[in-house]
């Protein structure tokens, strides 16, 4: 008798196993194919509906994706709010899609154990379906948080509608590294570029100025130049300690509102108008990163991988050693090897530092950034400071994809080219103008290998990984 019934038995359990498995396959097949198990359970108007809707929206995407341009990504940010919330949306309706889709195909005629197993399934398909939406929304509330807290939310701007830049060929961006700090009184600007960018074909020249600057020069009938009219010159606060050079005059400017009729703030505007006047062109805004915050953003990234061309002490009693040789290096380790000064001068810490921006950019890679996203936005709210409109960045996204197919040139002002302690105002206007103009360089005596020739490709010369 039982040898009659086992192989019914063992029937049944595989047309249940077959029944569990259609089953899934169905609802699997409705989470890249809406309205799939609807029209398999006899739900024909709800399935059309659904699928209908479905390849409508794909089809939509398409078109939309295979016409997007860096300008459609600009235009996205004034939307990044609303993005997210149909991001959030379509996320809880792909899960309940997906639950739905699994009910419809009535699993409780499947026994007991065949329901838990499906159901668990269709569960875990539920959650990886819908959890790319959610993750998107929330990267882009994100974004949208960090940008609020960054930029401005001011119209100002050389903007109209129909041409942002109002006529212009160029704008110009000063590109400020700070170190201001709880654990520090006042800011030093340690860093001073200038990016100045073609808004036609994205050719871009980074003019570099030495922190060390001396007898800067004012723009006339300005409130610095009626209190420096032969240049910045201040008495020694102590010996060998000069604080009148160009790092030090965002800072001055802070402590001396009644320059400026009492206007407190002015260090930002005062140190644009004083890079303008020595540059010969005008800036349109600046941007500042406080150099310590770069480690935070350094550790979310999980640390730089540097090649230390040779060992650097640094350290307020020269404690600490970075042995030379390739290294993961942690945020703090890669700031002093930027920022020491122990047996180095101002242009090898120039050169340093671009050497760390220049591998932070090569290493961050789509799905690092990704990863440790919410980690990167959260950091870079504390460091960055910029008067650039909100708005302008639906027009500066699009131009920054120009730059990057057009290539960016340097010019340093560094010696032999310049003298810092008697800088020649004529001859850094002229290389200035040469510059941007494109045309041939002066023949200036041949610069020492630290310093770059007047016009050269952006080389860090160093190893970074």
């Amino acid at each position: 008798m039982s040898t009659r019934r086992e192989p019914t038995e063992g029937r049944e359990t595989t047309e249940e196993a077959g029944r569990g498995t259609a089953l899934i396959g169905w609802v699997a097949l409705s989470a890249v194919l809406p309205g799939a198990a609807h029209l398999r359970a006899g739900w024909r108007r709800t399935g059309t509906v659904l699928l209908l809707t479905y390849l409508s929206t794909v089809t939509c995407v398409v078109l939309v994706a295979a016409g997007a341009d860096a300008g459609l990504a600009g235009r996205a940010l004034n939307w990044l709010s609303q993005i997210a919330a149909v991001a959030g949306a379509v996320a809880v309706a792909w899960f309940c899609l997906i639950i739905h889709s699994y009910f419809v195909l009535r699993p409780g005629r499947l026994p007991y154990p065949g329901q838990i197993a499906t159901g668990l399934i269709a569960g875990a398909l539920a959650v990886t379906m819908a959890a790319p939406f959610a993750l998107a929304a929330r990267y882009l509330a994100v974004s949208q948080q960090t940008l609020d807290s960054v930029f401005g939310a001011s119209d100002a701007g050389p903007g109209r509608p129909g041409d942002p830049w109002v006529g212009r060929g160029r704008i110009n961006v000063l590109l400020l590294g700070g170190d201001w700090g709880r654990d520090r009184i006042g800011m030093r600007t340690d860093s001073i570029n200038v990016a100045s960018v073609d808004v036609h074909t994205g050719r871009t020249v980074l003019l570099g100025l030495p922190r060390n600057l001396e007898h800067v020069r004012f723009p006339p009938g300005s409130p610095m130049e009626r209190r420096f009219p032969y240049g910045f010159e201040l008495p020694e606060s102590k010996p060998g300690w000069r604080e009148d050079l160009l790092f030090s005059v965002w800072q001055y400017a802070e402590d001396h509102p009644e320059l400026f009729g009492g206007r407190r703030g002015m260090g930002a505007e005062t140190l644009k108008q004083t890079v303008a006047y020595t540059l010969g062109i005008p800036i349109d805004w600046y941007a500042l990163v406080n150099i310590w915050g770069f480690a935070k953003i350094i550790d979310a990234l999980g640390g730089l991988v540097l090649t230390v061309d040779h060992d650097i002490v640094f350290g307020r009693y020269d404690e600490g050693l970075l042995p030379a040789g390739t290294r993961r290096l942690s945020g703090a380790e890669a700031l002093w090897y930027a920022r020491s000064r122990t047996y180095s001068d101002d242009f090898a810490r120039m050169r340093r530092q671009r050497c760390v921006f220049n591998a932070l950019l090569a290493q961050a890679d789509p799905a690092t950034v990704l990863r440790r996203f919410t980690r990167i936005a959260a950091a870079a709210r504390g460091i960055v400071r910029t008067d650039i409109p909100r708005p302008m960045l639906e027009h500066l996204v699009p131009l920054a994809w120009k730059v990057k197919q057009a290539g960016v040139t340097s010019l340093q002002f560094m010696p032999p080219m310049i003298s810092t302690a008697h800088p020649d105002w004529d001859r850094i206007r002229e290389l200035t103008a040469r510059a941007i103009e494109a045309r041939p360089a002066p023949r200036w005596p041949a610069p020492s290998p630290a310093a770059p020739s007047a016009t050269a490709p952006i080389s860090d010369g160093c190893g970074a990984a």
